[in-house]
């Protein structure tokens, strides 16, 4: 349970720093910058991960799994990927520790051990993938390969958050690759559109679809299409990505194979991936200031019970009745806990589970027997009912269906009213320090006035969003001539 308590209007930050912590998300470990992902917290990720990896198998994708460890010389391969991630990188150079002579009792590395060629710990797999691809890959007959692997990478953050940023996080990353260029593009916003109805329909968190800026693309990648999330305090949240890679890794590690037309061409790639930020999005979208607010489709169980009596015969009766309707309930593909617990109160099971996000709760008492009634609350409105025991069942799932549409309409609503549209530097500035949200505005497409802006700003450009008119107009920044709006904001 929370000892300090702190709004969401008093310090974003704090606010979800405890949540996290509070809710038995997540905590910080003896390894500085990475996160323990505690059981609850676990749980909603596993959900994120059975309902993607259905997506990704559902368009023809299969799992494998890749070493942790890249040689340097592959890592180097492909420059601007190389470059991109190198200050991040976490590097091995020995194999073995041995006894410190100067200090008993302590470690120390061996000297002798060093290895011929370092290692890299992977903050993405490209070049490894790649690598092993050329091994692949001789014909058209052998194309398309499409793969996933769901892993961890390591980029050597310096500022960390739970969930949002750490030196260690998990994701998925998908790695494919193509005969042709066109094949490889529909392949980049097919993955595309799985991230965005994922984030949709399961999250219930709205996103805009883009591409981004030469200056903000993936370090490898000729394009870069992603999702974009607005969180409550008005900040922009990258939810996933997918790339467009060309030829730049075949080119690379020397991917070609034989064509129909017998000519030997070098593969088109892709790569896509989500990661544990998402659990930071979910957390930031919906929740209030009691606690978590989760979407059904993703909390760990749908619905609590909890009993309420005085005597061991109500006592009896009420956990009878209890067990009776959890069954029903898992009859029903309703995923439910019973908490019999007699070492806590009522109100404190009310108290964890509402700072849980559990969607409904489900309060049972002797009048509740007598009367064949069950009071149900429903986390998102925090609103009462009581429902006839014959009925429950199917009023629980109307419930949960109605919850999830509700958590998406009201976080579609608040994005909506976040899309200020200016039309000078002056109204760019008071949008931006006025509570923030996507700031839709001219930019003339030169690196350097999106450099500048993010500079006197802090606000990037998130993406160019794919359903965007091409209406013609003057840069807020530099007055020059633009083509269209695109989103700027301040993000994590």
């Amino acid at each position: 349970m929370a000892k300090e308590k702190i709004s969401r209007a008093q310090d974003y930050s704090a606010w979800y720093n405890n949540l996290v912590k509070d809710a038995d998300l997540a905590e910080h470990s003896a390894v500085k910058g990475c996160m323990i992902i505690k059981p609850y917290g676990y749980a909603i990720w596993e959900k994120m991960q059975a309902e993607l990896d259905w997506r990704f198998k559902k368009t023809g994708h299969q799992n494998a799994y890749f070493p942790l460890f890249v040689p340097k010389s592959l890592f180097e391969a492909e420059e601007k990927n190389a470059e991109g991630f190198a200050k991040e990188c976490a590097v091995v150079t020995h194999y073995r520790l041995k006894t410190n002579p100067d200090q008993p009792g302590k470690l120390m590395v061996d000297p002798d051990a060093k290895l011929e060629e370092e290692l890299i710990v992977r903050p993405t797999s490209e070049a490894i993938i790649w690598s092993t691809y050329k091994n692949w890959i001789q014909s058209y007959r052998d194309l398309p390969i499409l793969i996933n692997q769901w892993a961890n990478v390591v980029r050597w953050e310096m500022r960390t958050r739970l969930f949002l940023r750490t030196a260690e996080f998990l994701w998925q990353e998908g790695h494919t690759a193509h005969a042709t260029k066109e094949e490889a593009i529909a392949e980049t916003k097919q993955m595309l559109d799985v991230y965005s109805d994922f984030a949709e329909n399961i999250m219930a968190v709205p996103v805009i679809k883009g591409v981004k800026t030469a200056n903000e693309r993936f370090a490898g990648a000729e394009d870069t299409y992603c999702i974009e999330g607005l969180m409550q305090d008005g900040k922009a949240l990258q939810m996933g990505t997918s790339h467009f890679l060309g030829q730049n890794f075949a080119k690379a590690f020397d991917v070609k194979f034989l064509n129909k037309e017998n000519k030997l061409i070098h593969v088109w790639a892709t790569s896509w991936g989500v990661s544990t930020r998402l659990m930071g999005a979910l957390i930031m979208m919906h929740s209030d200031d009691e606690g978590l607010v989760l979407p059904p489709k993703l909390a760990p169980f749908q619905v609590v019970i909890i009993p309420i009596y005085k005597s061991d015969e109500e006592k009896e009766l009420v956990i009878a009745k209890g067990n009776e309707i959890l069954e029903a309930l898992t009859q029903a593909n309703i995923s439910a806990k019973f908490d019999s617990r007699d070492t806590h109160k009522p109100g404190y099971k009310f108290a964890e589970y509402e700072l849980k996000g559990v969607p409904i709760r489900i309060a049972l008492g002797p009048r509740d027997l007598a009367n064949n009634q069950i009071e149900v609350t429903r986390r998102d409105e925090k609103t009462k009912e009581i429902v006839d025991a014959d009925m429950a069942i199917a009023y629980i799932y109307q419930m949960l269906e109605k919850i999830q549409e509700n958590l998406y309409q009201r976080a579609l609503k608040f994005r909506n009213e976040k899309i200020i549209e200016v039309n000078s530097w002056e109204e760019f500035n008071q949008a931006l320090d006025n509570g923030g949200g996507f700031i839709s505005a001219h930019w003339d497409g030169s690196p350097e006035t999106e450099t500048k802006i993010k500079e006197l700003s802090k606000a990037t450009i998130r993406c160019i969003p794919l359903e965007n008119n091409s209406q013609k107009g003057t840069c807020v920044f530099s007055g020059n001539p633009s083509i269209e709006r695109v989103l700027f904001a301040r993000a994590y």
